[in-house]
C-alpha cells in the first residue's frame, strides 16, 4: 500500500501535476507526454516513475509500447482525505480583489456512454448534420456552428457550438421551445467530451443546471440522446426513423 506522505510528496511538483492533468482520461506514451513539456525525456521518465511509485499513474503495456494514465481512484481518495478537514476549504473572504468579479453557483448533471464506434466516427456523429439526423431520428440542421431540430413530440431544440476541438470537445449553448418543459427561459451551457477507448469511444456530457427541476429534466434528456446514439452505434447504423408522437397538451 502506498504511504500517504509519498502521495503528497509526488504531488508537490508542478510538472507532475501537469502530467496528471494531461493523462487524466486518456492513455499516452512517455514520448507524447514529454513533447508537451520543455524538459528532457529522461526527466519526464523520472517524473512518471515517481507518480507510479505513488500509485498515481497506471502503466499499460501494449506490445512494445508503454502507455500511462492517471489513477483517478487514487486521486479521488486524496481529495477525500483532504476533505476531512473543513477548515482547509474555507473561503478567503478578506481578499479585496474578490469584489471585482461576479460568481454564480449551480448544479451539474454528468451523463456518460461507451460506444463501439471509434472516436473520429463518434465525434462526426455530433458534428455533421446528415449523420446527426441518421441516429437522432429527426432532421437536424447544423450550419456555421448553429444547430436545430424538432423532436418527434414537437419540442424544437436550437443552439450554438461555441467551441469545437476535433475529436475531443464540443462546448455548446442551447435552448428549446416547449411550454411543458419545467425550465425557465434562457440558454443553457453544456460540454461534450469524446475520449478514445481500447474498443470504441466514451462520450461524457457535463450539463450545467440552475434548479432541481432542471437536474431532473436534464437527467432524462441526456440519457435519451446518448442512448439513441448507442442504440444506433450497436445496430447496422442505418437511418433511424422515429414515428411522430402526439404533441403534448399545453399546461395552464
Amino acid at each position: 500500500m502506498t504511504d500517504v506522505q509519498d502521495t503528497f510528496d509526488a504531488l508537490k511538483s508542478p510538472v507532475r501535476r501537469e502530467i496528471l492533468s494531461l493523462i487524466w482520461d486518456r492513455e499516452l506514451p512517455a514520448g507524447d507526454i514529454a513533447a508537451e513539456f520543455e524538459v528532457s525525456a529522461p526527466t519526464i521518465s523520472q517524473h512518471l516513475k515517481t507518480l507510479r511509485d505513488a500509485n498515481l499513474v497506471v502503466m499499460v503495456a501494449d506490445g512494445n509500447f508503454r502507455r500511462y494514465r492517471a489513477n483517478q481512484t487514487a486521486l479521488h481518495n486524496v481529495r477525500a482525505i483532504l476533505g476531512k478537514d473543513p477548515t482547509r476549504w474555507q473561503p478567503a473572504d478578506e481578499l479585496p480583489e474578490i469584489d471585482l468579479a461576479n460568481v454564480r453557483t449551480g448544479r451539474l448533471v454528468i451523463a456518460t456512454v461507451d460506444v463501439e464506434t471509434n472516436v473520429v466516427r463518434t465525434f462526426a456523429a455530433f458534428n455533421d448534420a446528415a449523420k446527426y439526423s441518421q441516429w437522432l431520428g429527426v432532421p437536424v440542421t447544423l450550419r456555421a456552428g448553429r444547430f436545430a431540430c424538432t423532436m418527434e413530440w414537437g419540442t424544437r431544440i436550437r443552439g450554438h457550438y461555441d467551441i469545437v476541438v476535433a475529436n475531443e470537445l464540443i462546448a455548446l449553448r442551447w435552448d428549446f421551445e416547449d411550454d411543458n418543459v419545467p425550465i425557465p427561459g434562457g440558454e443553457m451551457i453544456g460540454y461534450m467530451r469524446f475520449s478514445a477507448r481500447r474498443k470504441g469511444c466514451r462520450i461524457e456530457v457535463h450539463q450545467l443546471c440552475d434548479s432541481e427541476a432542471q437536474v431532473e429534466f436534464m437527467d432524462v434528456a441526456w440519457r435519451m440522446v446518448l442512448g439513441r446514439y448507442r442504440e444506433f452505434a450497436e445496430s447496422n447504423q442505418t437511418v433511424v426513423q422515429r414515428p411522430p408522437r402526439a404533441r403534448r397538451t399545453k399546461r395552464s
